[in-house]
């Protein structure tokens, strides 16, 4: 079950490992669009909650991540990565539940709704960090693109589907009810990676002290900023993601109810449609980059993912106009992300040394994404001090300008993942002592 780096592709059709695995991602996914569409809708519908509020719901999900660094490094030292995952599956479902629970009681506050989103963010950070060890066990390197493309395609699929049924079931059920779809969507992750075997191997070294956790987070973080290729995309993740949460799902949903005035179900409708933009670019990604190359293509996502979003900010006149921009923006925007998501992952799947991946991922997660909530927040003021469309498109501009960090690094110029081996990857601790993805 061992997936080594000199490992042909495989056709992942055949694979029943990562075909479950795909299938609780899947559902998982699926579940979670209608959460995203729901929090937002419960705060402002119910709780008739301010720009800045519906921000710091926003800020609250991403701020654990401000820790991934030291979840990062713990992670590390634990053998069983896949029931971590599991767990955080668990806890999420658990923490979802409590608010139809709370709604039948009539006791849903702004406060239990900042709660739900702090824990499940949480839950969420220990997933991630448990999941790229999984990942490079579950794959071989030469189907890393492929396999995350799959990935990437299951997200753009519930965000075509999603929320469409989310708006739907939002107004059917009412928002605190239609979050139980995205609970038991947790619970039928949990149970589908839990029928997935891999072969967990030790990272560290048995029969001597482990370092301190402060020290090996410290490890994950000197990793990255050491090396040119996770130094340059973490620049840019950490930029356009700053950017694209000033703008915030909460608040474009908020700019498209009280600006354009939209409905929940034409939200839902103008975000499905525009997602077919997601599933275009996660499905086209692998080609894209065999064409183009690898850097070349996370470039271009670089720039398409914020960029759109001035189209929704430029919407004005009747409701139809307005729902057309919105779709419009998620369709551009959605291919630009899944370019640059599914070639960005695969990249640093092939760089990172086995033993490190965890306080690698935690390392980069605590700037990458701990950088969101203060982009939710700037976003929350901004839109208090000067509206929502001027906020939409300074978060456009600057995300676009996220770019700048990666011309100057040799991502442009990487074409492939085949790796030009220097040493022994799996013990490597120096930037420059891993396998280097080929170059034109």
């Amino acid at each position: 079950m061992n997936s080594p780096d000199g490992e042909a592709a495989i056709s992942l059709w055949r694979d029943r490992r990562f075909r479950r695995f795909w299938a609780g991602h899947s559902v998982s996914q699926f579940g979670d669009r209608i959460t995203e569409l729901a929090l937002p809708l419960i705060a402002v519908s119910a709780l008739n909650a301010s720009a800045n509020q519906v921000a710091w719901l926003t800020a609250l999900i991403w701020t654990p991540n401000l820790l991934a660094m030291f979840l990062g490094a713990w992670v590390d030292h634990q053998v069983r990565k896949r029931r971590l995952m599991i767990l955080a599956d668990l806890l999420r479902a658990a923490v979802l539940l409590s608010l139809p629970a709370a709604y039948v009681l009539g006791a849903v506050t702004l406060t239990h709704l900042y709660a739900v989103a702090l824990l499940t963010g949480a839950a969420g950070v220990l997933f991630s960090t448990a999941y790229p060890p999984f990942f490079v066990r579950l794959v071989p390197r030469a189907s890393f693109v492929d396999a995350n493309s799959r990935l990437s395609a299951s997200r753009s699929v519930s965000q075509v589907a999603g929320p469409a049924i989310g708006g739907a079931l939002v107004q059917a059920l009412t928002a605190p009810v239609a979050v139980v779809v995205d609970a038991l969507s947790f619970l039928a992750s949990a149970v589908l990676i839990g029928r997935v075997p891999v072969d967990e191997l030790p990272t560290a070294a048995t029969g001597t002290a482990a370092p301190s956790l402060v020290r090996r987070a410290r490890e994950g973080l000197a990793f990255v900023l050491r090396h040119p290729v996770l130094r340059a995309s973490l620049g840019c993740a950490a930029t356009v993601n700053f950017f694209t949460l000033v703008a915030g799902s909460g608040l474009i949903v908020l700019f498209a109810s009280r600006s354009l005035g939209l409905s929940a179900g034409m939200i839902g409708l103008a975000l499905g449609v525009g997602a077919t933009g997601a599933l275009l670019g996660a499905v086209s990604a692998p080609a894209i980059s065999r064409r183009f190359g690898v850097g070349r293509s996370i470039v271009a996502g670089a720039v398409l993912f914020p960029a759109p979003i001035a189209i929704a900010a430029a919407a004005d006149g009747p409701v139809w106009l307005g729902a057309g921009a919105l779709a419009a923006a998620e369709f551009l925007s959605g291919f630009g992300v899944m370019l640059f998501d599914v070639n960005l992952n695969s990249l640093q799947a092939a760089v990172i040394p086995d033993r490190m991946r965890s306080r690698v991922a935690g390392a980069y997660s605590t700037v990458n994404y701990g950088i969101r909530p203060v982009g939710a927040v700037v976003g929350g003021v901004l839109a208090t001090l000067v509206g929502l469309r001027p906020t939409l498109l300074v978060a456009a501009v600057g995300g676009a300008l996220s770019v700048l960090w990666l011309l100057p690094s040799p991502i442009p110029r990487i074409r492939s993942l085949a790796p030009v081996v220097d040493g022994d990857t799996a013990g490597a601790g120096d930037a420059d002592d891993v396998d280097r993805p080929v170059a034109r």
